[in-house]
């Protein structure tokens, strides 16, 4: 994998998590010029439908049609990772390879036990990639310490307060087309697969439904919501407005 440096890393524990959550703050800074990267902490292998192997080609659609910098995937275990040293150290490698200065992780807590879980762990590998002495290499050269500047946590299935609101008028539309590579997951009239929370028709409603609410609250058409671990500094408070 690529040796490059990102502005913004997103991080997700299922394909198809960053999409569903922050796609269309991705594609924003994507068009503004911001280098952007998907980190997948697992291959999703224990989703009702689909195949691994299928998830990983919609993954890699999603990120050609957006025009992401790199995606990538630890491999770890759906449903059955550890916060460990292991996984922990997985994530350093990656964090200090990409060198992000923004992380976007997943939701602190939701209906699904991967996701806060993967919030934790992707939180604590954060702060630990800062630290000098823990040492890791990267195809056989030491690696530098880094730190993300921030890491925010996207919102999920279930709703939490955001902290900060990201104006994504102009690009739902756009998200939702970057959801639809993923096409083994969502709603189709002639699967015959298993009906999952995520599969019918009216799940798409209650995404744009979420943005609409979001966009509400800070006054634009459509809007993604965040929470912040630490507070949100600003030098001028027309930057806020």
């Amino acid at each position: 994998m690529v040796d490059i440096k990102l502005d913004i890393l997103a991080i997700g524990v299922h394909p198809d998590d960053v999409e569903l959550s922050c796609g269309a703050t991705l594609l924003k800074h994507v068009d503004i010029g911001y280098k952007a990267g998907i980190l997948d902490l697992t291959k999703g292998e224990l989703g009702t439908r689909g195949t691994a192997e299928l998830r990983l080609r919609e993954a890699e659609a999603a990120r050609a049609y957006a025009g992401i910098e790199i995606r990538d995937n630890l491999g770890l275990r759906d449903g059955f990772f550890v916060n460990d040293d292991e996984s922990k150290m997985a994530i350093i490698r990656k964090i200090r390879q990409y060198r992000p200065d923004i992380v976007l992780a997943n939701a602190i807590r939701d209906r699904h036990p991967d996701h806060g879980r993967a919030a934790l762990l992707t939180s604590e590998s954060c702060f630990l990639a800062g630290l000098s002495k823990i040492k890791t290499s990267y195809q056989g050269k030491d690696q530098q310490h880094w730190r993300p500047k921030k890491v925010y946590h996207y919102i999920q299935d279930n709703y939490i307060e955001p902290d900060i609101v990201i104006d994504i008028s102009g690009y739902l539309d756009r998200k939702f087309e970057m959801i639809a590579c993923f096409k083994s997951q969502f709603y189709d009239p002639n699967s015959r697969e298993e009906e999952t929370p995520i599969s019918s028709k009216q799940f798409m409603d209650h995404l744009k439904g979420r943005a609409v609410d979001f966009g509400r609250r800070i006054s634009v058409e459509y809007g993604e919501g965040f929470t912040s671990e630490s507070y949100i500094g600003v030098s001028d408070l027309y930057k806020l407005i």
